[in-house]
C-alpha cells in the first residue's frame, strides 16, 4: 500500500497562546517561534498519515491510535479497545480496514491492535518518554469528537508539564473526546506517548509513556490482557509504594506515618508508627502528596533512601520499593 496523501493541516493550537512559548529558554522572538512552527508543521507532515481513528461496532466506543510498524502494529489506549475483538481502523482520507484487538495493561491504559490485510502502511517510529523532562515540546494528534472526513486529525502543540505517576506524563496540550489513544510526539516525529485520560482542564491531560509498551512489548502482542484500568493514575496497582498509612500534618515539614503494613518494604526497613519521613534519596518531602510524586517516578523494586524523624532524631534507612497491588487490595 502506498502512503496516503496529506490532507491540509486546519488546526494548529498552541497550548495558551503564545505566551507559553515565551517560557522557554531557546525561544525568545518571533523568529524562533516560526522556526519551532516550521518544525511542528514537518512532523505533522511525516506523522499524519499514520495517526488513525478506531471505531468498536461491538461496543459503540471510538477514539484514536498510531501505526507503529510497516506490518500493521497499532498502539492506542487501553479503555479504547476494552471489550471488543475487532475495531475499524480508518485512514485520513477515509479508507477503512478491519484491526484485530491484541493484548493491553488496564493499569498503564495501553494496549495494541494489528491490522487485517497486507502492508506495508504508513507508521511513525517510536521515541522514549523516560528521557522526557518538564518543558520539553510535544505535539499531539488524535480524531478530536470522531473521525471527520471534511478535516484530518486536528493538531494541538504544547509542553510536557511533569512526569508520572508510573509510566504517565502531563502535558499542557488541548484535547478531547475522542483524542483518547491518539499519539504524541517529540519534535523529531517520534512517538513518546498514548493520549489517556483528559483532565477537568482540556490542557491538562495524561498520556500513557510510549517506555511503558516497550516494557510490556511481548505480552501485549502476544494478546495477553491484565491489569486494572483506572483514569486515576496513582491508583495503578504497578504503582511502587512504601507500604505505610500517612495522615497530613500542618505547620510542619514531613509525613507522619500512621501504620505500616504487615511484611511491606517500609516494615522491613524498620520504618514504625509515629515516624515522621522527612526525604526519600534527598528530596525534601513537605506532605503526602510530594510523597507521591517523588515515589511516581520510581519503579518498583528500586532502592530508595528513606529519612525519618523518630524521637527528634534522624534516621536513614534503605528501602526496596514494592507494587502497590501486591499489599493493598482495592
Amino acid at each position: 500500500m502506498k502512503v496516503l496523501p496529506i490532507l491540509p493541516i486546519v488546526s494548529l493550537v498552541f497550548g495558551h497562546g503564545f505566551g507559553i512559548l515565551t517560557a522557554s529558554d531557546e525561544v525568545r522572538n518571533l523568529t524562533d517561534i516560526a522556526k519551532l512552527e516550521g518544525k511542528v508543521q514537518a512532523v505533522s507532515r511525516k506523522v499524519m498519515p499514520a495517526t488513525v481513528a478506531l471505531l468498536a461496532d461491538s461496543t459503540e466506543s471510538s477514539g484514536s491510535g498510531v501505526i507503529t510498524t510497516a506490518d500493521g502494529l497499532i498502539l492506542t489506549a487501553a479503555h479504547v479497545v476494552q471489550g471488543a475483538e475487532e475495531v475499524t481502523v480508518v485512514f485520513t482520507d477515509g479508507e477503512q480496514v478491519t484491526g484485530k484487538v491484541l493484548g493491553a495493561n488496564y493499569s498503564k491504559d495501553i494496549a495494541m491492535v494489528q491490522i487485517l490485510g497486507k502492508g506495508p502502511w504508513p507508521f511513525a517510529a517510536m521515541g522514549e518518554s523516560k528521557s522526557l523532562g518538564a518543558g520539553d515540546w510535544v505535539v499531539a494528534l488524535g480524531h478530536s469528537a470522531g473521525f471527520d472526513a471534511a478535516r484530518t486529525p486536528p493538531i494541538r502543540f504544547g509542553r510536557v508539564v511533569s512526569k508520572g505517576p508510573g509510566n504517565f506524563l502531563t502535558s499542557d496540550c488541548t484535547l478531547i473526546g475522542g483524542d483518547s489513544g491518539g499519539p504524541l510526539f517529540d519534535l523529531d516525529g517520534k512517538i513518546v506517548g498514548i493520549n489517556s485520560s483528559i483532565g477537568v482542564s482540556l490542557t491538562n491531560n495524561n498520556h500513557a509513556g510510549i517506555d511503558g509498551f516497550k516494557e510490556d512489548w511481548d505480552r501485549i502482542r502476544s494478546g495477553e490482557a491484565w491489569g486494572k484500568l483506572s483514569m486515576n493514575p496513582f491508583a495503578n496497582p504497578e504503582m511502587p509504594v512504601l507500604g505505610i498509612v500517612f495522615g497530613g500534618r500542618r505547620g510542619n515539614q514531613g509525613v507522619p506515618v500512621e501504620g505500616v503494613v504487615p511484611k511491606s518494604p517500609a516494615g522491613a526497613a524498620g520504618v514504625r508508627a509515629g515516624d515522621v519521613i522527612l526525604r526519600i534519596d534527598g528530596s525534601v518531602i513537605g506532605d503526602a502528596n510530594k510523597l507521591l510524586q517523588v515515589l511516581a517516578k520510581k519503579q518498583p523494586g528500586d532502592k530508595v533512601k528513606l529519612v525519618v524523624q523518630r524521637d527528634r532524631k534522624d534516621l536513614e534507612m534503605n528501602v526496596v520499593l514494592a507494587r502497590r497491588d501486591a499489599l493493598f487490595e482495592d
